[in-house]
C-alpha cells in the first residue's frame, strides 16, 4: 500500500546539507570574535568531543574520510 509519509521519512539530500553548511559558515563569519569563541567553547565541551569523535570514527569506517583526515581532525581538536 502507498504511504504518503514515506517521503518525509527519507534521508535529507546532500544538497540540502551543503546549503545549510554554507548558511552556517556565513552566519559564523558575521559574528563577533567573542561570539565565535563562545560557540566554539560550547561545541568542544568534553561530552560533545566524545560525540564528535564517535561520528568521525563512523565516517572513517564508512569511507567518507581517510585515516589522514581523521588524524588531522583529532589533532586540531586537541585529542
Amino acid at each position: 500500500m502507498w504511504n504518503p509519509f514515506k517521503k518525509a521519512q527519507s534521508k535529507i539530500s546532500s544538497t540540502a546539507v551543503n546549503m545549510m553548511q554554507k548558511v552556517a559558515m556565513k552566519k559564523l563569519q558575521n559574528m563577533s570574535l567573542e561570539e565565535q569563541q563562545k560557540i566554539m567553547q560550547e561545541a568542544f565541551k568534553p561530552e560533545n568531543k566524545e560525540k564528535l569523535l564517535a561520528v568521525m570514527e563512523q565516517m572513517k569506517s564508512s569511507g567518507q574520510i581517510t585515516e589522514e583526515q581523521y588524524r588531522m581532525a583529532k589533532q586540531k581538536m586537541g585529542m
